[in-house]
């Protein structure tokens, strides 16, 4: 399967500036997603390695050799559009069937090869359907069995399942990263849905404004994120501004927040002095005979477990869960929290401020 490699690649429509020096390696059979807000430059970012766009600048390279200026149809890329593109005039087995004919193959050979390819996604036996009698996971599945019956070694994803019901996008997206991890097949794939990219990805590219702004593995990304940006938009956290007080000799460090509360947490790169920001995770607050005072201001019910909503006495609003079988607090409740210390994170304060720091456009 390809490798796949952009160099300095820069895009602009205009006097706007889509993608700005994007250097990015794709590995052999690599599924890779691109995260990030809308109007990040993540589409674009994928029209210029499958061949429909060609950047402004920088060069994209395939098993090393340049193929810049070569078009989709010569890259030997399999495409899946977010709006879903079949041929309506032709049934299933007909769309499957266009790559394999359009490279040749002779009728017998084609039909093969397509009834191979609805058969893995499971659409044999609606192969004599037309698109329009179809629900919209099905068709998805169908547009996926076309682009993989092509016989492309490279597969695109533009936001694929953004158009579908929650159950369905949950259920395909598990099915597409085992089809394309038995064929070994290389993918690149769009997505704003957190939570579709930590379950399909080998590692996440987090977009913003046009560049590459972090990457990691799903859990690098989420337990440890290297920036307050990663750390909101990648799951949910509560993010308060604070001081570092000291630092402990067991390598914790005291962290001052508004109104003089002390709070405890693990290590952290920021020296005593700094203006910092504290990031935890819902999943990481608890309720305990001590801690952190707070008011509950709101209980919602999330299906497995409650979200409660806090305003704690340094002024923060803080969100922790509860699992959904718990006896749940009242609004106006006092409960004292506590954070997990190993899993909290503390950032330096972005010179911009925090709003702007985590602001998705």
């Amino acid at each position: 399967m390809p490798h796949v490699r952009l160099e300095n690649i820069t895009m602009r429509f205009g006097d706007i500036t889509a993608v700005r020096d994007i250097d990015l390696e794709i590995r052999n059979g690599e599924y890779v997603t691109i995260l990030g807000p809308s109007g990040c430059g993540k589409t674009t970012l994928i029209k210029i390695v499958a061949g429909i766009l060609r950047p402004t600048e920088g060069r994209l390279f395939v098993d090393g050799k340049d193929v810049t200026d070569v078009p989709l149809e010569d890259r030997d890329t399999g495409y899946v559009f977010q709006n879903i593109a079949l041929f309506p005039h032709m049934t299933i087995r007909g769309n499957a069937e266009y790559g394999p004919k359009v490279h040749s193959l002779e009728g017998g050979e084609a039909e093969a090869t397509a009834q191979e390819y609805l058969m893995l996604v499971d659409m044999l036996d609606k192969a004599g359907h037309f698109p329009r009698e179809l629900s919209g996971g099905d068709q998805q599945k169908a547009a996926l069995a076309r682009a993989l019956a092509s016989g492309s070694r490279m597969l695109m994803l533009d936001e694929p399942l953004s158009a579908l019901d929650a159950r369905v996008r949950m259920e395909l997206r598990y099915e597409i990263r085992r089809i394309v991890k038995r064929l070994g097949i290389t993918v690149l794939h769009v997505t704003h849905d957190q939570e579709e990219a930590m379950s399909v990805s080998d590692r996440i590219i987090l977009m913003r404004k046009g560049k590459i702004f972090e990457t990691g593995t799903p859990l690098e990304m989420y337990r440890s994120p290297k920036s307050i940006f990663a750390a909101y938009f990648i799951g949910e956290t509560n993010l308060m501004e604070c001081t570092v007080e000291s630092k402990r000799k067991e390598g914790g460090v005291i962290l001052r927040l508004r109104n003089d509360v002390l709070v405890n947490v693990s290590k952290s790169k920021a020296n005593v002095g700094d203006i910092a920001i504290l990031s935890v995770r819902p999943e990481h607050v608890y309720t305990a005979t001590d801690g952190l005072r707070a008011q509950v201001r709101d209980v919602v019910f999330m299906g497995t477990y409650w979200r409660v909503r806090t305003e704690a006495e340094s002024q923060d609003y803080v969100d922790y869960n509860i699992p959904a079988d718990s006896e749940v607090p009242e609004t106006g409740e006092q409960v004292y929290l506590v954070f997990n210390k190993k899993a909290s994170r503390v950032f330096k304060r972005p010179k911009e401020g925090l709003t702007e720091a985590i602001k998705l456009e």
